[in-house]
C-alpha cells in the first residue's frame, strides 16, 4: 500500500528554516522491548466491551464508566494525570464540547440566471448542511464559480481560486485530486493514491479560507469512491462537530454535494460542458470560470451542545521533558444500535476499539517498565471518533502540549485478532520522514511491507492520527498485514473478511475467551519500537517536501526555534 518509493535515510531536523541533515542512527543504543502484558490487555478488551458498559456511547452512563476503567489502567501504569483542571490542580480528563446540528424545513435548491430557472430535490439531487451553530440557513443570490478541484497548494504551484475574489459566491468543486485517473503515483498529486486536497473536507475548508458564501462539490462514483446513496444518507441526519468560540462564523455559511447530473445541467445552463471544464481543471494553470447564475437555497437547524471527554496520561521525559511523543487510541463506539437477529442491540466495540485502548494501557506498563525516554511520552484515549474524529480533533485545536513541540506519534484503531503477520501495511504511503524509522524497526523485526489497498479512498484522512497530521506532526498509521505466519494470507484474509463484513460496527463485535491474542502482542511490540525510537531519539521528523503537510511543520518549528 505505501512505502514504495525511497528509503531515504533523510531525517530532517528544521531548525528556523534551516534543514538540518540528521543520520538515522543515534547515539542510543536500540532499547530492549519489555514484554506485553496480555493479561492486561485481555481484562482491558473483556471490561470494556461487556454489556454493561452499552458499546461505550459519549455522552451517555457508559462514559463514566469507561473513564474510570482507563484512568485505573493508567494509574496501575504508573502514569501521572496529563491536564490540568479550571482549579489548577492535575487531572486526567479534558473535557470536549460538542454541537450536533440536525438540518430541517430543507428547501429545494434553486438557480437562475438562465434562460429558465432550475430547481433540485433535497437528499436526490443534492444534499447541503452547516457548519455554523445557527437555528436558520440561507444561501440567497449567490453566484456560482466553477473552481476546478478547489485546490490551492503552494508547494506545488497550484491554486485554482488564483485571481477570483469568492466573497459572497458559492464554490462548485470537482471532487478528488486532479491526476486521481492515473494508474501509479507520479502525478504531482501522487495520482491514484488521494492526497488530503482530494478529500472533501479539505475543499470544503479552503472555500471557507477563500471566502466563500457556498460550496458545492460535484459527486461522482469513480472519484469519489462510493455512490450517491453514502453520500445522502451521510447528509441527511445529526452533523456533529467540535464547539468552537465563534460557533464557526469563520466557515461557509452551507457545504453540499450534487448528482453529476444535475451539475451538468447547471453548467449547460450557463453555457458550459462539464466534461471540457473537467479536463481543463486537470492542468496548471487553470482559472476559475465565472457561471453567470445564482444558488439559493435554505434550511433550519436544530441544535444540541454535549460535553464528553479524552483521557490524557503522561509519562515526563527524562532529560527533554518539554518535548513529547504520542500514543492515541479512541474510546468511543456506537452504544445502543440496531438489534440483530437475536434482538442483541449492542455494539460493544471489542475491536473497534477496546483493542486500541488495551494497546494504550500495555504500552504505558511497558513504557514505564523502560523507565523514562529522554522525551515526555503522552497516552492519550480520545472520544467521539465514531462522530468524526471530535475528541482528538478538540485536542489538536486545544492541544494539552503544545503541536509545535510534539515529535511525532502511534496511532491505534482496531487492532486484528490472530496470529502474528510476516508484513505490516501503512495507511497513506511514504509521507514523511517517519518511514525511515519504520524501515529500520521492520527491518529489525524481519518484517515486510505489503501495499495498501485502494490508496485512491483517502484512509490517511479518515482516523485521528489525521487530526494531528493537518496541523503538521507526523503519525504512524501502521497496522498488521494479512500474510500471517500460521495460514498465510488466506488465514490472514479469512479474519480481515470475518470482520469487515460480519463484525464491523454490529452487535457481534464482541469478545471472546478463544481469541488468539499473538497477533496483537505483536502489534504492540511494533507501536513501542516506533514510539520509543522518537522518545529516545533527537529526531524532528518532517514531511516529505511537497507534502501537503510540510509548511506547516515547517512554520511551527521555525517558531520553536525563535522562542
Amino acid at each position: 500500500m505505501k512505502i514504495c518509493t525511497s528509503l531515504g535515510r533523510r531525517v530532517l531536523a528544521l531548525l528556523c528554516g534551516a534543514a538540518l541533515v540528521m543520520p538515522l542512527a543515534t547515539s542510543h543504543a536500540a532499547p530492549a522491548v519489555p514484554p506485553v502484558d496480555e493479561t492486561l490487555m485481555r481484562d482491558t478488551i473483556r471490561t470494556l466491551s461487556s454489556d454493561e458498559f452499552e458499546g461505550r456511547g459519549p455522552g451517555t452512563a457508559a462514559e463514566p464508566k469507561t473513564l474510570d476503567a482507563i484512568i485505573a489502567r493508567f494509574k496501575a501504569a504508573g502514569l501521572q494525570p496529563g491536564n490540568t483542571g479550571p482549579d489548577g490542580k492535575p487531572t486526567w480528563l479534558q473535557d470536549v464540547p460538542t454541537a450536533t446540528i440536525t438540518g430541517t424545513n430543507r428547501s429545494p435548491l434553486t438557480i437562475t440566471g438562465g434562460a429558465e430557472a432550475l430547481t433540485f430535490k433535497p437528499s436526490s439531487d443534492f444534499v447541503a448542511g452547516s457548519y455554523r451553530i445557527t437555528p436558520h440557513t440561507e444561501v440567497k443570490d449567490s453566484e456560482l464559480v466553477f473552481v476546478g478541484y478547489g485546490i490551492n497548494a503552494p508547494e506545488l504551484g497550484w491554486n485554482d481560486y488564483a485571481g477570483i475574489d469568492m466573497k459572497g459566491k458559492t464554490a462548485v468543486i470537482l471532487v478528488n485530486d486532479p491526476d486521481y485517473a492515473m494508474d501509479g503515483e507520479d502525478g504531482l498529486f501522487r495520482g491514484r493514491r488521494m492526497t488530503y486536497y482530494g478529500r472533501w473536507t479539505y475543499k470544503f475548508e479552503e472555500a471557507a479560507r477563500q471566502g466563500a458564501t457556498a460550496a458545492l462539490i460535484i459527486h461522482d462514483t469513480f472519484p469519489a469512491a462510493y455512490g450517491w446513496q453514502v453520500v445522502e444518507s451521510s447528509w441527511s441526519g445529526a452533523q456533529h462537530f467540535v464547539q468552537t468560540a465563534n460557533d464557526g462564523a469563520d466557515q461557509t455559511i452551507a457545504n453540499g454535494w450534487v448528482q453529476k447530473p444535475v451539475a451538468e445541467a447547471i453548467l449547460k445552463a450557463a453555457g458550459k460542458d462539464l466534461a471540457a471544464l473537467t479536463a481543463a481543471a486537470q492542468t496548471k494553470g487553470f482559472k476559475a470560470v465565472p457561471l453567470g447564475l445564482k444558488a439559493n437555497l435554505s434550511f433550519d437547524n436544530t441544535i444540541e451542545k454535549a460535553n464528553s471527554h479524552n483521557v490524557v496520561g503522561l509519562l515526563p521525559g527524562k532529560t527533554r521533558p518539554d518535548e513529547y511523543v504520542l500514543y492515541t487510541a479512541h474510546w468511543d463506539h456506537l452504544g445502543r444500535c440496531k438489534p440483530d437477529a437475536s434482538g442483541d442491540d449492542i455494539c460493544n466495540g471489542a475491536v473497534d476499539n477496546a483493542t486500541g485502548v488495551a494497546a494504550l494501557a500495555a504500552l504505558a506498563k511497558m513504557s514505564r517498565m523502560a523507565g523514562p525516554a529522554a522525551r515526555s511520552q503522552v497516552f492519550l484515549a480520545v472520544t467521539l471518533e465514531e462522530s468524526g474524529l471530535l475528541g482528538s480533533e478538540y485536542y489538536a485545536q486545544n492541544p494539552v502540549f503544545p503541536l509545535a513541540k510534539t515529535v511525532g506519534g502511534v496511532n491505534m484503531d482496531a487492532l486484528p485478532v490472530g496470529s502474528p503477520a510476516k508484513d505490516v501495511t501503512v495507511t497513506g504511503g511514504d509521507k514523511s520522514e517517519l518511514t525511515a524509522i519504520l524501515h529500520k524497526v521492520e527491518a529489525e523485526m524481519g518484517l515486510s511491507e505489503a501495499p495498501e489497498d485502494h490508496p485512491e479512498r483517502g484512509y490517511y484522512y479518515r482516523s485521528d492520527h489525521f487530526s494531528f497530521a493537518k496541523r503538521g506532526v507526523p503519525m504512524f498509521a501502521v497496522e498488521r498485514g494479512t500474510d500471517l505466519v500460521v495460514g498465510g494470507k488466506a488465514a490472514g484474509t479469512a479474519i480481515s473478511d470475518d470482520y469487515t463484513n460480519v463484525r464491523y460496527h454490529q452487535p457481534s463485535d464482541e469478545y471472546e475467551e478463544s481469541w488468539d491474542m499473538s497477533g496483537m502482542k505483536q502489534d504492540v511490540k511494533l507501536f513501542y519500537r516506533l514510539g520509543r525510537e522518537l522518545a529516545d531519539s533527537a529526531l524532528w521528523p518532517n514531511w516529505h517536501p511537497n507534502d501537503e503537510f510540510r509548511a506547516i511543520r515547517d512554520k511551527s518549528l521555525a517558531e520553536t526555534k525563535g522562542k
